[in-house]
């Protein structure tokens, strides 16, 4: 891909796109409301844009890493946004992780004014972000999945065309719903295990060993063991976002959600009480609390929105 590539938010998930799209030899437009985040992304190689609109212009792709559903509503239809270009063909990748109605209402939208949109959902935090490690799912058409190509290879191991349009954001709350369980299992068990007198760290090492191992253990157990929640790969509070859309997605379906619902309170619980910005691993500080063995007290913020 000749052109330069837009990205559009530029918090925790956004710059390390943005990054990961640099690093593979691609030009870089961005844009966030942040100035401190426009000037990091600058310093790092890429090319400030004044407004949605402007860093799609001369794009062939535009990439969002957004918090939530209306910001990219927004940011797609909204004054200045991606809609009032003149570039065409314009592809929007939406990485997002949102209501998959809306990804199906912007894709019809975008479409009346010429362009393509895609839900190019993702699975892993920043740190995985920053090793080019993520799993893509798209939802889009064969042409949407085969021009994202270079965007997902710069950023991911593997990806997947799971369906149309709205089929990414789809994937992406399973992915999160299954994950959100996971997390929560985990910081129970080494919650268990430090109260028996077990070692945490030896604890997880036989986890990651054991039939129980999975992916949480290498996103969030060595942070869990150590307390070490300062400088968030995602935030507490965001993931408590995702929890409510997952929980939504499946009332709207009929399907239950027991063991959800159960992380979904812990999250709730943990961002009431001071651990909103910090790296969603603390949802284990939530549980020591309730044993009485809690080792974080006082909230404080660092790094940026995860989207």
């Amino acid at each position: 891909m000749s052109s330069p590539i837009a990205v559009i938010g530029l918090g925790i998930m956004g710059s390390q796109l943005a990054a990961r799209i640099m690093e593979a030899g691609h030009v870089v437009r961005g844009f966030d409301i942040d100035a401190a985040r426009m000037d990091s992304f600058v310093a790092r190689g890429g090319h400030a844009a004044v407004s949605p609109a402007d860093a799609a212009t001369g794009c062939e792709v535009v990439v969002l890493s957004l918090l939530t559903s209306d910001i990219s509503r927004e940011v797609c239809l909204g004054p200045n946004g991606i809609s009032t270009t003149d570039t065409r063909p314009l592809l929007v990748l939406d990485s997002t992780t949102g209501d998959p109605e809306t990804a199906m209402e912007l894709a019809r939208e975008l479409a009346s004014f010429g362009m393509e949109f895609a839900d190019m959902t993702i699975s892993g935090n920043a740190a995985v972000a920053e090793r080019g490690e993520l799993v893509v799912m798209l939802g889009g058409s064969k042409d949407a999945y085969e021009k994202a190509g270079d965007v997902m290879a710069a950023i991911g191991r593997s990806s997947h065309h799971v369906g149309p349009v709205g089929s990414g954001a789809r994937t992406k709350l399973i992915v999160n719903h299954v994950l959100a369980v996971n997390r929560t299992a985990l910081a129970e068990g080494l919650v268990a295990a430090e109260m028996s007198g077990l070692d945490p760290a030896a604890t997880l090492e036989v986890l990651r060993d054991s039939a129980a191992r999975s992916g949480a253990m290498e996103l969030w157990g060595d942070r869990m063991v150590a307390a070490d929640h300062e400088r968030p790969n995602a935030r507490l509070r965001q993931s408590h976002k995702d929890a409510r859309l997952m929980v939504e997605h499946a009332q709207a379906l009929g399907a239950p959600t027991p063991a959800l619902d159960i992380a979904r309170e812990i999250l709730a619980e943990g961002e009431a009480t001071g651990l909103a910005d910090k790296d969603n691993s603390s949802v284990i500080e939530v549980l020591r609390r309730r044993a009485g063995i809690g080792r974080v007290i006082a909230a404080s913020s660092g790094g940026q929105d995860e989207e």
